[in-house]
C-alpha cells in the first residue's frame, strides 16, 4: 500500500538538483505532490511530498545515488498526505528593516499572538554589507482579522521595523 513522505534534501546549489531527484523518484514508483523549492544563500533545498508502496529505508536507498552523487543531504519522515486541502492566504504582510538578530521572531510572535496562521514566509537580506537590510514577505490567514495583527504589530513598527498589510481578494469574477 503506498503512504506519503516529506523529503527534504539540502545541498550546496548546483544545476541538475531538481531534475535528478524528481526522475529518480518518478522511476522508482513515485507520486510527487505538494513541492516547495528555493535558493538560500548559495544552498538549494527541496521540501517536497511523495507517495511511495515502500519504507523509508527503501526510499532513501532509491535516492542514494543521486543524493551521493550531487553531496546533498536527505531526510525522511512518513506523514498524511492531505492533499487537495489548500488553505488560502488572505493577507500579505511586507516587513523591511535594518538586518538585526530576532526580527523574524519578533514579527512571528507579534502575529502569532493576533491569531495569525503563517502560510509561506520569504525572507532576504538586501542593501549592502554595511548596511544591511531585511526584506520578509509573508502570506496567511487572520482568523481576528487585519485590525488585531496592525494592532499586535504596533510594537515592532515603533523599535523601527516597517511593516505593510495587505488584505488578498481570492474573489475572481
Amino acid at each position: 500500500m503506498q503512504q506519503w513522505f516529506m523529503l527534504t534534501v539540502v545541498g550546496k546549489d548546483q544545476p541538475g538538483i531538481v531534475a535528478r531527484v524528481t526522475t529518480r523518484l518518478f522511476d522508482g514508483g513515485c507520486n510527487l505532490g505538494e513541492a516547495s523549492m528555493a535558493r538560500l544563500g548559495g544552498n538549494f533545498t527541496i521540501m517536497l511530498m511523495a507517495q511511495y508502496d515502500g519504507s523509508i529505508d527503501a526510499l532513501r536507498r532509491l535516492l542514494a545515488p543521486d543524493v551521493a552523487a550531487l553531496n546533498l543531504h536527505l531526510h525522511i519522515d512518513g506523514i498524511d498526505g492531505h492533499l487537495h486541502a489548500h488553505v488560502v492566504p488572505d493577507t500579505r504582510i511586507s516587513v523591511f528593516g535594518a538586518d538585526r538578530a530576532g526580527i523574524v521572531a519578533q514579527v512571528t510572535t507579534a502575529l502569532a499572538g493576533a491569531g495569525f496562521n503563517v502560510l509561506d514566509l520569504e525572507s532576504d537580506v538586501a542593501g549592502t554589507e554595511r548596511q544591511p537590510i531585511y526584506v520578509m514577505h509573508i502570506e496567511g490567514c487572520a482568523a481576528r482579522g487585519v485590525d488585531a495583527l496592525e494592532q499586535a504589530l504596533e510594537k515592532v513598527r515603533r523599535e523601527g521595523v516597517e511593516v505593510r498589510l495587505v488584505p488578498i481578494d481570492t474573489m475572481i469574477g
